[in-house]
């Protein structure tokens, strides 16, 4: 058996073509370079569209809002005058009566029967002045042919005298009882809304003229009708300075106007003027106690209800306007956002007066051309562009 032969045949190997191997490197590298981009690349976002206008240039006066309550111009409680038995009531409660109305009726007869004894008194005083009158007549023809002395004569016209009394006693007794007969028919002393009947038929009431008697009843006026607020010390010292500086009239001696707001309204619904300031602050609660008369044709205001009171508070002035809803709050300031000529957003603090008519008066930080971010505040970002669009009407839609 043959050794096997140690020199074997070499292993054809097949051969790859260059051409292949270029493109494999080309692939590989193109992969490798393709991972340092990203696999998508996003679009830049626009900016975000708002609303803008200019502030609204008018002049304006400042209002000073206090909180008030209503009290009638007139009050009366009504009581009798005379005592005795109430017999009838001739009102319905709650009703608006006039001046002279017919309230309540108290039974007349005893003032009658008064009546009756005095007018029989006079008649008797004036039967008395009759004979003294003829007595002194014949006395002074007597005396004459001395009949009768000076003496008798002087007494004569003495009694005279004193029948006179007499008779002038008696004409007051019996315009007393008169009174006394007219005064158990209570009548209204003036017009307005009565309270509730507080004594039916068949009561005994008292009368007097001391404030003894017994209340009936009450009445107060409505229109028109006042309305009592508190000014605090430092309205009243502002006030003051605008009054030496000629700015503002003096609500002592001019009916400055005033505008009423009453629960539940949202605008101004009366109209009235000041017509009293107290003479002195109250200590303890360092305000002024202020009057002002509303009109109230329509009786909807009653004595006692709450109303907010504007009143004038400078001379009319030149201002700019936005929207309410145009200032945001930043911490304890007040601010606004402004779009710049490049239509980048800014931030500008301001300073707020009053609302006026719906739009908000800025005291400081704006200027008449600056354009103001009415709507669209929630997209717009300090330092961003935004694209703006003007309103369609100015700011408030007012001019």
């Amino acid at each position: 058996m043959s050794e096997p032969n140690s020199r074997q045949h070499p292993v054809r190997r097949q051969s790859v073509p260059r051409p292949f191997f270029t493109v494999l490197a080309l692939t590989v590298t193109g992969l490798l370079a393709g991972c340092d981009k990203p696999a998508s690349q996003a679009a830049a976002p626009s900016a975000p569209s708002v609303t803008v206008a200019q502030p609204v240039k008018r002049t304006v006066t400042d209002w000073e809002e206090f909180t008030g309550r209503f009290e009638a111009v007139e009050e009366v409680q009504v009581r009798p005058r005379v005592g005795g038995f109430v017999t009838s009531v001739e009102f319905q409660d709650g009703a608006i009566v006039h001046a002279g109305d017919l309230l309540y009726v108290i039974d007349s007869r005893p003032f009658e029967a008064v009546a009756e004894q005095a007018d029989g008194q006079l008649s008797d005083a004036r039967a008395k002045v009759e004979l003294a009158k003829r007595e002194l007549d014949r006395g002074l023809n007597l005396v004459q042919t001395n009949a009768v002395s000076e003496q008798v004569v002087d007494q004569r016209r003495q009694a005279l005298q004193a029948a006179h009394a007499a008779e002038m006693q008696a004409e007051g007794a019996l315009k007393a009882a008169k009174l006394n007969i007219e005064f158990t028919h209570v009548a209204a002393p003036l017009t307005g809304r009565i309270s509730r009947h507080l004594v039916s038929p068949g009561n005994l009431v008292q009368g007097s003229d001391t404030g003894t008697s017994t209340l009936l009843t009450s009445i107060v006026s409505l229109d028109p009708i006042y309305i009592y607020f508190d000014m605090d010390e430092a309205t009243y010292i502002k006030n003051s300075k605008l009054w030496f500086e000629g700015k503002r009239p003096s609500s002592r001696d001019t009916p400055n106007p005033v505008q009423v707001t009453l629960a539940g309204e949202t605008k101004p619904s009366h109209d009235g003027t000041i017509d009293f300031l107290d003479n002195r602050l109250d200590v303890s609660t360092g305000t002024l106690r202020s009057r002002a008369v509303i009109k109230n044709t329509d009786l909807s205001i009653l004595p006692g209800q709450f109303g907010r009171v504007r009143l004038i508070g400078s001379a009319p002035y030149e201002a700019l306007l936005i929207p309410d809803v145009a200032v945001a709050t930043d911490q304890s300031r007040k601010i606004v956002f402004v779009v710049k000529p490049d239509d980048t957003v800014e931030a500008r603090p301001v300073t707020l007066g009053p609302l006026d008519e719906g739009l908000r008066v800025i005291r400081e930080g704006l200027k008449a051309d600056d354009r103001v971010i009415v709507d669209g505040i929630q997209r717009a970002r300090v330092g961003a562009k935004v694209n703006p669009h003007q309103a369609q009407a100015p700011a408030g839609g007012k001019s």
